[in-house]
């Protein structure tokens, strides 16, 4: 059968199945990750391959190219697996309590919003969880905010910043690792490249904060709900500067640039070891129920919090919330999730949708600025056709991935501009499931808040501003694969800057 062009009905139909299956999972169901938007996903490939049969595609055409994508993300999703690892190992270690110890410090009522909005961003930096922030540490704020009397707004607003930047930055986020994976970077050259546009951003709303907290007036007594977690915290783990280690050589292996997984399995490893030094009696509260004793039972402690998760049981509402996670299992959705999409876009590919919705956008892109733009723009609109934070970086990233090599662009230039794009403004789009959690765990509606998430939507204007001049935008190192590869027509875009 002769292979047929993909018709702008054809496209029109793949599109109205897309954004029709995508919105009915996310609107019909309270957790649509757990398996209905997988769902969606394969449904929605399903039915772009039979328009593509249509068209002259065979079905082993179609297997092979799902196939071959899906080979590609297998190292990600170790990288995903390894994540889980690594929360349980630093959570029974003591890493992540002595770290939020450190940062519920720093509070002071005399620079309130920006403390909070820095203290946000330090706890999720630890967990790699903006979700999780806003349920504890949010909470809690939001809390101690009205015994001082001041701006719930303002107060939401600063949460939801400092949780974006820090689940932005930490390389245990799943955004944080999702975005390299789909766009073919590197994990931690993507969290360095992203700080040229994020430090900034971040800086700017602190700046921001920190002048409605010289206006606004303090009320209410000592925030005595930071001080009891605190006490709950020093009593429940020891806390001391020497937990840190694992977390500083993982960064100390991120600076040399050894490849993630094995720096990730590494440092887990070196937690487990800190634990057993330095937090027994965790352990032994950790296992009081499994009727075992010594070597073994510590055997098991480490084994489960690697493959499950830890569990907190302290007694505090908050602290075992924030502190009950981690684990592999904890991953599984997430290679769930990309296998599934991965199928879907293999199959949109073949069948030449995502080539035709390029051939209509890529038109008026002639620049740097432009494509960054129209990355961001692509990310932006995911959001709010879909209201879900994953599509907006898988979607995007699959569709730009091949022009950014045409343009001779690195693979980190997309990767930090769909989380620019697609990370942080999930949380400025009312219907989208980001802004409707937030909204619903801090108590005040998306649209009140959101004026006052600075980081939020000041990223995304400053990545557009170092597109256009350039700046910190990095052409590809042109090994002779690369250079090869390339037709012959394509070039770098003039002015791309390393």
């Amino acid at each position: 059968m002769k292979l047929r062009k993909l018709s702008a009905l054809d496209a029109l139909l793949v599109g109205a199945v897309l954004l029709a299956l995508i919105a009915g999972s996310l609107s019909l169901f309270d957790d649509p990750m757990s398996g209905p938007l997988q769902l969606a996903l394969i449904m929605v490939g399903c039915f772009a391959a039979l328009i593509g049969m249509k068209n002259g595609v065979t079905w082993s055409e179609l297997e092979s190219e799902i196939t071959a994508t899906n080979a590609k993300t297998v190292a990600p999703i170790f990288i995903f697996l390894s994540i889980g690892v690594l929360i349980g190992a630093f959570i029974i270690a003591g890493t992540v309590p002595t770290l939020l110890y450190a940062g519920l410090s720093l509070l002071s009522p005399a620079f309130f919003y920006p403390l909070a909005c820095l203290i946000c961003a330090i706890v999720s930096i630890c967990i790699g969880s903006s979700w999780t922030t806003a349920a504890t540490i949010g909470v809690g704020l939001m809390g101690t905010a009205h015994g001082f009397g001041l701006s719930a707004e303002i107060t939401a607003g600063a949460v939801v910043a400092g949780a974006y930047f820090g689940d932005k930055m930490s390389p245990l986020s799943e955004t944080t690792n999702l975005a390299p994976a789909v766009a073919g970077s590197d994990l931690f050259a993507h969290i360095r490249h992203m700080a040229w546009v994020s430090l900034p951003s971040f800086l700017i709303a602190l700046t921001l904060f920190s002048i409605l907290a010289l206006n606004a007036d303090l009320q209410g007594e000592a925030v005595s709900n930071v001080d009891e977690l605190k006490a709950q915290l020093a009593g429940t783990f020891n806390i001391a500067w020497y937990n840190l280690i694992p977390l500083l050589a993982l960064l100390g292996l991120s600076v040399r640039k050894v490849p993630a997984f094995p720096a990730i399995m590494l440092c887990s490893a070196l937690a487990c070891v800190f634990a057993v030094l330095f937090q027994a009696p965790v352990i032994e509260r950790f296992m009081a129920e499994s009727g075992q004793s010594g070597a073994l039972m510590v055997v098991k402690a480490l084994w489960t919090v690697m493959a499950t998760g830890f569990v907190s049981s302290s007694g505090n509402e908050v602290l075992d919330s924030l502190l009950s996670r981690g684990g592999m299992a904890g991953m599984v959705f997430m290679a769930f999730l990309v296998f599934c999409s991965m199928m879907m876009t293999a199959v949109l590919e073949r069948i030449g949708f995502i080539r035709f919705l390029l051939g209509l956008i890529v038109r008026g892109v002639h620049s740097v600025g432009a494509l960054i733009g129209a990355t961001l723009a692509t990310s932006i609109g995911v959001n709010v056709l879909t209201g879900d934070q994953y599509l907006s970086l898988v979607l995007p990233g699959q569709m730009w991935k091949e022009e950014y090599r045409l343009r001779g662009l690195a693979a980190v230039n997309l990767s930090r501009t769909i989380e620019d794009g697609g990370t942080v403004t999930s949380a400025l789009i009312p219907w989208n499931a980001c802004a409707v959690y937030m909204a619903a765990t801090l108590g005040v509606a998306t649209l009140s808040y959101a004026p006052f998430a600075f980081f939020n939507w000041i990223n995304p204007l400053i990545a557009l501003i170092y597109g256009i001049c350039c700046i910190k935008i990095l052409p590809l190192v042109n090994p002779d694969a690369d250079q090869q590869a390339q037709p012959a027509a394509a070039k770098p875009l003039v002015g791309a800057t390393s």
